[in-house]
């Protein structure tokens, strides 16, 4: 099924989304997808989450599927951003924000706080070491970032690894701040 995922949980369940060809778009898989959200509950109700790097949206749809109060998914690509607005309105997704930015820029420049926050960019650009000092502004208290990447990394002193697998070349984790909970 390549250019297409499917929504695993909540009331969107078995929805299959289209998204654009793209070298940096790897979407999420359902094994890994089912995994995470068994880590953050298949409830997510009153939370709030941040996609970065939204790419085809599954993280940011999933988590708006499973009930979360809000998410905002930030996308700089023009294409993708349009397979973005196209499966919000096939969803009727009211409670996701589009958001076309880079996002380091969003990072810095938006104070709202979220309770989960999904990175996973562009392996290439090997990001995570410039973003992740960054979130702080961005987490709320007690909240958690997932991490979608080609290898493990050693977290620094602010970041406690609270659960991680591996699904083929793919390593995940959730990591909680020690700064903020």
């Amino acid at each position: 099924m390549r250019n297409k995922i499917r929504i695993i949980g909540g009331q969107w369940r078995s929805r299959i989304l289209t998204f654009p060809d793209g070298a940096d778009l790897r979407p999420t898989s359902d094994r890994i997808r089912e995994t995470v959200f068994n880590w953050l509950g298949q409830d997510m109700s009153g939370r709030s989450c941040l996609d970065l790097f939204a790419g085809s949206g599954a993280m940011g749809f999933e988590a708006a599927s499973r009930g979360a109060e809000s998410v905002v998914m930030v996308e700089s690509n023009a294409a993708v951003l349009q397979a973005l607005k196209f499966n919000l309105g096939k969803l009727g997704a009211e409670r996701i924000e589009l958001v076309a930015m880079d996002a380091l820029k969003f990072v810095d420049s938006d104070r709202r706080r979220f309770n989960v926050i999904f990175l996973d960019p562009p392996y290439r650009l090997n990001l995570l070491p410039k973003l992740l000092p960054r979130l702080d502004s961005n987490l709320a208290e007690e909240g958690l970032v997932y991490l979608e990447s080609d290898s493990f990394r050693e977290p620094d002193e602010d970041w406690l690894v609270w659960r991680k697998g591996r699904a083929g070349t793919v390593h995940y984790e959730l990591l909680k701040s020690k700064k903020n909970g």
